[in-house]
């Protein structure tokens, strides 16, 4: 399959890989590796500085005349003002390598004038490539994925992050996870955003939701959820959603289910929305949906979505 990948895709798997194998190395004695507090909560280690620039050193290699994004350099490197950008995690799942836990990534996307075409998300501990290429398909380890087929939001199974900076809305946010856990089959908090995308892409999840999420912590996964089947935009279903610090990913039946859901809790809802999120902050819930609207909630979703 190699040969008939683009060019630019070809890089930014050589790059992928080659930090994938620095972050497993690294991972052999994780208790050795110099860890750095950027804020509360969020952690910086040597091993996202190496991988970071083993990544930009391959694609400035093959492409100098492209711009960089990156997590821990910013656009410190690379061309200025190129209508090539590479959006770089060198490892998305920082507290859970530093950790031990096997959940994190590479992740890689090339955009064009502002618009996501090359995507490559790499997990070095399972040896899991997710790649797509805008308008030929997501990909696997080479064998084509797609979103799961589910219909029913009570049958799903939903990612999402929680919050942990501080100044985050906790009181909210646990009022919204108690919305969407109350309709669903189970939520989950695996901890690396780019996976959670990349495994809606493959069908293992149903749906994604969270905010507080940087460009590069969405920009590849994005890409492969919507070359995948699936729709992507922020809570209240707009697609302009890359930079606006919320995100919500799904097949498209689900999709549209979870815009009622989460939408009142968008920093674009309604102010008459944003009020009843205030009172039930104080109160600590919303009235709970009754079983028979359950279906009702899907179809004006669906519309929403459409």
């Amino acid at each position: 399959m190699s040969n008939s990948l683009h060019p630019m895709l070809n890089v930014a798997i050589k790059a992928a890989r080659a930090a994938g194998a620095l972050i497993n190395r690294a991972a052999l004695d994780v208790e050795s590796v110099r860890v750095a507090q950027k804020q509360v909560n969020d952690f910086v280690t040597e091993v996202d500085q190496a991988a970071e620039r083993i990544i930009i050193e391959t694609l400035l290699n093959a492409y100098p005349q492209h711009s960089i994004l990156a997590e821990e350099s910013g656009s410190e490197h690379g061309a200025k003002n190129s209508d090539h950008v590479w959006i770089i995690d060198p490892l998305d799942g920082t507290t859970n390598f530093i950790h031990g836990f096997p959940v994190y990534c590479v992740s890689i996307a090339l955009a064009y004038k502002g618009k996501i075409e090359h995507a490559v998300i790499y997990d070095p501990s399972r040896n899991d490539l997710f790649t797509a290429t805008k308008g030929r398909g997501a990909y696997l380890n080479e064998r084509r994925i797609r979103v799961s087929k589910r219909t029913q939001l009570r049958d799903c199974l939903i990612s999402t992050g929680f919050p942990f900076r501080r100044g985050d809305n906790f009181k909210q946010y646990m009022l919204m996870l108690g919305e969407v856990m109350q309709r669903t089959a189970g939520v989950r908090r695996p901890g690396s955003a780019a996976l959670d995308l990349a495994y809606v892409a493959a069908g293992f999840a149903d749906g994604f939701f969270e905010s507080g999420l940087s460009i590069w912590d969405v920009a590849a996964g994005s890409l492969l959820v919507s070359e995948a089947g699936g729709l992507v935009g922020n809570f209240t279903g707009e697609a302009d959603f890359l930079e606006q610090r919320e995100i919500l990913a799904a097949n498209p039946r689900i999709y549209g289910s979870l815009i009622p859901v989460l939408g009142k809790f968008s920093k674009f809802a309604t102010a008459g929305e944003k009020a009843a999120v205030r009172q039930a902050v104080k109160t600590g819930e919303f009235e709970a949906p009754a079983e028979e609207d359950t279906e009702a909630v899907a179809e004006e979703g669906q519309k929403s979505a459409e």
